[in-house]
């Protein structure tokens, strides 16, 4: 009669999760799979290979020839012109001298705010329109002097773009200073504009930078572009740059107290870490063979691990497992990398169940016992 109250009780007692076979079980059921995750044991090989796992390259971004990267000297649409006209004689801006001398000294006409049109264009006095979308302040003053050399006597003109719409990026999100930021000669690059607009509002680990291109999206922690400088790419007119304050956690179920989610605190977690913050598996109730890492991985480390992918899908669910009966796990636990989103499993051990159920039988009988002992 005991031995069917026990098998009764560990049915119907309720658990933490899954015992390590409950897992593996379910991982081989399609109806109880039903998102293809497969199970990989975590060894020296799978070590080198996440840590040979290439990050999102801002690099591979679309780019323009390296010549072509910065125009701050051309102007486009909705630019503002400054154009000075220095005129000997009589002017065509100027009234004319009241006196001979006076025709002997450069008079000078100044156009503080010639908005270029939305078709390229501008409209100067007596000239009329000239196309200047894409060409240089000198190539602008050369059209304004040509229109003028029939009407003026040896007309000089200077051209400055002092407001440059048509180079620049919009800089938003998670950063001191958002807006509209001119790119000028002096090339900058992601790190720069990041700076230039006071930096982000969060530490680098836990900025993530979307960047927008030619329809285009690449995006990835502020802190990879600072340490490769291979993706700390020129920025180019007409990028969008949004910083994006996400922090990372990783999640901690099972047999090791209450659920927890954790937050990295620092810009790398290991799994050794990660198992030290939460308590690691409790002696009484987790199976130590049975440390599971619930991940969404790229599709490309999968195919490499030999587990089916779906043609569609970037990323594919594994389960990462540790044995941490092997003291070589200790070792492999120190290098297997955190990534954000993780969720660690520590599965229940098997004589998990039938412990409550003895423990559920003594909290039954022993008030019977206690009042046979105080009768007698």
């Amino acid at each position: 009669m005991l031995s069917a109250v026990l098998l009764a009780g560990c049915d119907t007692l309720p658990d933490s999760g899954p015992t390590e076979s409950g897992v593996k079980s379910a991982q081989s059921n399609p109806k109880k799979n039903t998102i293809g995750y497969g199970i990989v044991q975590v060894s020296p090989d799978l070590i080198t290979l996440l840590n040979s796992e290439s990050p999102p390259l801002f690099s591979n971004i679309e780019q323009s020839p390296a010549m072509s990267h910065y125009n701050s000297d051309r102007a486009g649409p909705g630019d503002t012109l400054e154009i000075d006209v220095y005129e000997m004689g009589d002017s065509l801006y100027v009234s004319r001298p009241s006196s001979a001398n006076a025709s002997e000294v450069a008079k000078r006409s100044n156009f503080s705010a010639i908005v270029v049109n939305g078709d390229g264009t501008i409209d100067m006095p007596y000239i009329g329109h000239i196309r200047v979308e894409n060409l240089t302040s000198d190539e602008i003053a050369d059209k304004i002097r040509a229109g003028m050399k029939t009407q003026s006597q040896a007309p000089q003109v200077m051209v400055r773009i002092s407001k440059n719409l048509a180079n620049s990026i919009i800089i938003f999100g998670d950063i001191r200073r958002s807006g509209r930021l001119p790119l000028s000669l002096h090339e900058e690059r992601l790190v720069d504009v990041i700076a230039l607009s006071g930096g982000g509002l969060h530490p680098s680990e836990d900025t993530m930078v979307q960047l927008t291109r030619h329809g285009q999206i690449a995006e990835g922690p502020l802190k990879l572009i600072e340490d490769d400088p291979a993706q700390n790419i020129m920025m180019e007119a007409g990028d969008r740059l949004q910083l994006i304050y996400e922090p990372r956690t990783f999640t901690v179920f099972g047999t090791a107290g209450k659920p927890t989610e954790t937050a990295f605190s620092k810009s790398s977690v290991n799994l050794a870490e990660a198992l030290a913050r939460v308590g690691g598996p409790a002696d009484s109730r987790a199976d130590p063979n049975a440390i599971f890492v619930f991940r969404y991985e790229s599709s490309d480390i999968a195919e490499r691990l030999g587990l089916p992918v779906s043609p569609d899908s970037k990323t594919t669910p594994i389960v990462y497992q540790l044995d941490m009966m092997n003291p070589a796990s200790f070792f492999l636990a120190e290098h297997f990398v955190m990534k954000n989103k993780d969720t660690i499993f520590i599965a229940n051990a098997k004589s998990n169940k039938v412990s409550k159920v003895f423990n559920l039988i003594n909290t039954l009988i022993a008030p019977g016992m206690s009042a046979g002992r105080s009768m007698q």
